[in-house]
């Protein structure tokens, strides 16, 4: 106040708040003037109360009814996310079926959306599968009679190179026929099972003697195995044919206790089919024969309840692992 400005300031004299108003006056003098501000400080502190209180509750309630909104929200991101990988693991089936995207007035938020663009892709890409699939069935039924009339032409050729060269070609159609019948009727999900218990050692010699190769058979530990004999049989000279087809000798079929291992000394499998595992009509560049092999041994393997799984070596060479459930298990 003395240097010509004035002011006022609120701080404690005597032991009570006072306020403190000061300004210049004449001969470079200042004036001041103290009030009491006790009341007024008491009000001031009991709007503080009344406002720290009246929101402790408003707060309380916009953090749960926060917490119920994002704990709704997050779950259903969750099931999208469950049926996203359900769907990328082959089971067209799955659906989010979000209640939003039921009712066709109902608001749909940004989940919702995702949810019903997720269905919708899956109930797309199970219609192509479905007709691809009845598409390779009719075309493998239509096939049957013109090939039994084929086969039949082919054994009335005079004996000769250009015989045997007919005959091999019309004996290839038909395994492929019969191989694309066998994949329709895997794809349908209606094969049934006719299972008795089979010495697992007994068994796999047998396929290895049907396939006529010289494949090595080391049994380190029997088992007993409650399975379909065909359905085993099939898997087993599936891999075995594999193996010498693509792969190198030796191949070694080895049997452990419930687990069965096909192993040849190639060049391994293909990326695709250790990562994805077999895909019908996709070989590797060059290789004879249609992917059908082994997308019917998963397929059978499937069939049994036994697991499946296609690696390569350290040391080089495929190795095909069976896992089958042993009798009593």
């Amino acid at each position: 106040a003395v240097s010509g400005r004035r002011g006022t300031m609120v701080a404690a004299y005597q032991g009570r708040p006072t306020m403190w108003a000061a300004a210049p006056a004449d001969g470079g003098r200042a004036i001041a003037v103290e009030v009491d501000h006790s009341q007024q400080a008491r009000t001031i502190a009991g709007l503080d109360r009344s406002i720290l209180w009246s929101s402790a509750p408003a707060i309380g309630t916009t953090a749960l009814v926060g917490a119920f909104a994002v704990t709704r929200v997050t779950r259903r991101l969750h099931t999208t996310a469950r049926v996203a990988r359900r769907i990328s693991a082959g089971d067209l089936d799955a659906r989010v079926d979000d209640p939003p995207t039921r009712d066709p007035e109902r608001q749909r938020d940004e989940v919702a959306a995702v949810a019903a663009a997720l269905d919708s892709m899956a109930a797309s890409l199970q219609g192509k599968l479905l007709s691809e699939q009845r598409f390779t069935a009719d075309v493998a039924h239509e096939l049957r009679t013109p090939l039994t009339g084929l086969h039949a032409a082919a054994e009335l050729l005079p004996p000769g190179r250009p015989t045997e060269l007919v005959r091999d070609r019309v004996a290839a159609l038909r395994t492929l026929t019969e191989d694309l019948l066998e994949i329709s009727r895997l794809d349908s999900g209606r094969e049934r099972l006719e299972a008795d218990t089979e010495e697992l050692g007994a068994l796999v010699r047998r396929v290895v003697r049907a396939s006529g190769t010289d494949t090595e058979v080391v049994v380190v530990r029997d088992a007993r195995v409650e399975t379909d004999r065909r359905r085993l049989e099939r898997v087993l000279g599936n891999l075995v044919a594999n193996a010498h087809r693509h792969g190198r000798a030796p191949v070694l079929l080895t049997v452990d206790g419930p687990v069965v291992t096909v192993r040849d000394h190639g060049d391994g499998y293909p990326a695709y089919l250790v990562d994805h595992g077999p895909q019908r009509f996709r070989t590797e560049g060059g290789s004879k024969g249609h992917g059908l092999g082994l997308t019917i041994a998963l397929g059978q393997a499937e069939v049994l309840g036994a697991r499946l799984a296609f690696t390569n070596a350290a040391d080089g060479g495929a190795v095909a692992t069976l896992r089958l459930g042993a009798d009593g298990e």
